[in-house]
């Protein structure tokens, strides 16, 4: 028998060759291909060459490099909080329940500077205990252009205690809180402050200043008597830490535009925030962090609103962080939001929310498995067959019009659960950042690159936070505390977190006196470094 007797075929076997090579084809060529490229996700951070006895080496993120200049401003001619409301932005956008132009929310600002100017004397401190609102932003501009110190608070805990050791010149609220703070300051001959309320119209045995009056006052500007410069400190949040203590910073007009830099950075220019965006908040604007989010829709003029739970001062129970607090953004006239600033518990209820409609269809265990695939290979479409058929309408159920406007969720306040991460990538299927902030500062410290979907090993997904990514673009990270012997032999290294940047402001010590600038600040918290750069952190000190 000779060899051409083996090669010998009919039609059946052509047709076999050219199923199993078409076969091989499509699955090549349909195969998804990752959102990012895997080796810029292999090195996160760029680490120190040298490290001290029981301290990590210095990271930063590997974009800025060890040598690079820290980021401090979103663009060339903002260099202080009211740069960000730019004038060459003539289009109206919606703050709230306020459709204002850049021109008008200047106008704005400058008289109610002015309008403030006459009532307190320069080197006074006011007191902003407002919920979030457009009055909020105006009042929190017109006193840094006018050099008048502000206070915010992070918790009403803190009124009292802050209110013995740091009395204040001047006070600003609305009429819900107002009874909370007569309480606080005592009788009405023990007061030393001014009382600014916003919406206030009724007559009153105590003096009360409306601050739509104050505004009005204004309407011929006053020049501040003295510039702001970037460097200006002009304002200190209080916070609470994990055990319960009380710490504030000092916060300049160069922080604000760094946390804005920081902010602008968690975005790759595929899904970068312009005019046409929306942008809701879980962050309250008495926090460094909630305030730099509104700055930046501020910068970029997108529109702008707060979730309900952001609120310091409620007259009933707080808010559950769900669904429910989600969708009551589109309460507000606003168009319907494109990126979100969510917390961990907002995240996990709307992923379940997602999920248990989506499992009424019978195709979900095969959808589940082919998205699952296509995850594993760094990709993820919210445009996929599986999504029109299963997972778009659950997601419409759920979020109503937001579902197809929705670009991108960025999560901080809290850790968000290890196995957390899978099941909300997959059910919303949009970029997930997962980022760290912390009191002290007004960016994120961690970030997670957008479309970074790796799913690194963890010793237990149900307890320990997914990791938060590379340290931001403009801070710094060391680790102390760590283990020397562990660290020589290869191990990751784990210890408190100290960081230090532009965006971080200034600690202050509980009777005011200011620290060493851009020093490091303990965060209270410990944390891993992986071998690929990227954080966990692991909890509370």
């Amino acid at each position: 028998m000779t060899i051409s007797d083996y090669l010998v075929t009919d039609d059946l076997t052509v047709l076999l060759g050219f199923i199993g090579v078409s076969v091989f084809l499509l699955q090549n060529l349909y195969k998804p291909q990752p959102l990012v490229h895997p080796i810029l996700l292999g090195r996160q951070s760029d680490a120190g060459r040298v490290r001290n006895p029981g301290e990590s080496a210095i990271y930063r993120n590997y974009g800025t490099g060890l040598m690079g200049r820290f980021p401090v401003r979103p663009d060339k001619d903002v260099n202080v909080a009211t740069d960000f409301v730019k004038p060459e932005f003539d289009a109206p956008r919606t703050l709230w329940s306020t459709k204002i132009t850049n021109t008008q929310l200047k106008a704005r600002v400058s008289a109610f500077g002015s309008g403030i100017a006459k009532l307190v004397p320069e080197d006074s401190i006011v007191l902003i205990l407002l919920n979030d609102c457009i009055e909020f932003i105006i009042t929190d501009l017109a006193l840094s252009e006018q050099s008048i110190a502000s206070i915010t608070l992070s918790s009403p805990k803190l009124l009292a205690r802050v209110l013995e050791m740091h009395p204040p010149n001047a006070i600003i609220t609305d009429k819900t809180f107002l009874p909370h703070v007569l309480a606080a300051t005592g009788d009405a001959h023990e007061r030393n402050h001014t009382l600014i309320v916003v919406d206030w119209s009724q007559p009153s045995e105590i003096p009360i200043h409306s601050w739509d009056a104050i505004e009005s006052q204004g309407k011929v500007p006053q020049a501040p008597k003295n510039a702001p410069q970037p460097g200006s400190a002009y304002t200190v949040s209080f916070f609470e830490t994990p055990s319960g203590g009380v710490q504030c910073v000092q916060l300049s007009h160069e922080n604000f535009t760094s946390g804005v830099t920081a902010i602008k950075a968690l975005f790759p220019s595929a899904i970068n925030i312009s005019t046409l965006d929306t942008i809701v908040s879980s962050h309250s604007l008495s926090t460094p962090y909630g305030r730099a989010i509104a700055y930046a829709a501020l910068f970029e003029g997108a529109s702008f609103a707060t979730l309900p739970s952001t609120g310091i001062f409620h007259d009933g129970d707080t808010p559950a962080l769900d669904v429910a607090d989600i969708l009551s953004a589109t309460k507000f006239p606003i168009p319907s939001p494109t990126v979100l600033f969510l917390k961990p518990e907002h995240v996990q209820s709307l992923t379940s929310s997602v999920i248990d409609r989506a499992k009424k269809s019978f195709l979900f265990p095969l959808a589940w498995r082919h998205k699952f695939a296509s995850l594993t290979e760094g990709f993820v479409t919210k445009d996929s067959l599986w999504d029109r058929t299963v997972f778009g309408s659950a997601r419409e159920d759920v979020l109503g019009k937001m579902a197809d406007t929705v670009k991108a969720v960025v999560i901080s306040g809290g850790l968000l659960p290890s196995d957390a991460l899978v099941p909300a990538r997959l059910a919303l299927s949009i970029p997930l950042i997962n980022t760290y902030a912390h009191g002290s500062a007004t960016g994120p410290l961690f970030a997670t690159h957008a479309f970074d979907l790796q799913m690194l090993p963890s010793s237990s997904p149900a307890t320990e936070a997914a990791h938060v990514g590379a340290p931001s673009v403009n801070v710094e990270i060391k680790l102390i505390n760590v283990k020397d012997n562990v660290v020589e032999q290869g191990a990751d290294p784990i210890g408190e977190i100290l960081v230090r940047g532009p965006s971080v402001g200034n600690m202050l010590s509980a009777d005011g006196e200011a620290g060493e600038k851009n020093a490091w600040v303990h965060t209270g918290k410990t944390a891993r470094v992986m071998t690929n750069g990227a954080f966990k952190v692991l909890g509370s000190v």
